[in-house]
């Protein structure tokens, strides 16, 4: 049987267990850490990113690949063009309108193709075109561009050589073109170089050529 305490004194508590004195020693290591770290450690996670993510292609990868990229639709000489890519529509869709032709905006028709949608990860589904050609024939396309691409690869005329180091690279332009009764599937992506190309303009140090990857008349 246990002896009473004195009176006036409480018990004298009982040792802490070892997994309570385990539990003491986790939670003082951890403290120890933050107050080491600071908050970054707090905010840090330790899920491999995504690479997918917004990830981008550097100069000192070779062949220079894409993850993702932008996409505009363009329509020449059609009637109701209707070009749907990655849920976002594209083009003419007016039945009785006709769009402008090539010709008519001479050397500077290339330059108008501008890629507005923008960061679109490699690769949602085919584009869906549906339009009317000059002679108002109707026509049905489904134009899979991760088929095209499947490579991965930028399309660009720059030798190796030339490419600036360091530096990294925006999204690759996929631009898609119906003109008449030919779709046309192009890339262009901005190549920063080790040098101007006009020793006069400190601008012209990189090159965007619109380069064509595929071609289908119906």
């Amino acid at each position: 049987m246990d002896k009473p305490s004195a009176p006036g004194r409480r018990p004298a508590p009982s040792p802490p267990s070892r997994a309570a004195a385990r539990r003491v020693r986790a939670v003082a290591a951890l403290l120890a850490l933050f107050a080491a770290t600071g908050c970054q450690t707090a905010m840090s996670s330790t899920a491999a990113p995504d690479p997918s993510a917004g990830a981008q292609a550097t100069a000192a990868q070779w062949p220079l690949r894409f993850q993702r990229h932008r996409f505009g639709g363009f329509c020449f000489d059609t009637w109701g063009c209707s070009i749907v890519y990655n849920g976002f529509p594209h083009g003419q869709d007016d039945r009785e309108r006709q769009s402008a032709s090539v010709a008519s905006f001479g050397a500077a028709y290339p330059q108008r193709m501008k890629a507005a949608h923008l960061d679109i990860a490699n690769f949602p589904g085919p584009a869906e075109v549906t339009w009317r050609a000059k002679d108002k024939s109707e026509h049905r396309a489904s134009i899979d561009v991760a088929a095209i691409f499947a490579d991965g690869l930028v399309r660009h005329e720059v030798a190796r050589e030339d490419v600036a180091e360091g530096v990294s690279l925006n999204d690759p332009e996929i631009i898609l073109e119906v003109n008449d009764r030919t779709i046309n599937v192009y890339m262009r992506s901005m190549i920063p170089l080790k040098r101007p190309r006009d020793p006069a303009n400190p601008n012209s140090d990189f090159r965007a050529d619109l380069v064509r990857v595929f071609s289908q008349t119906y």
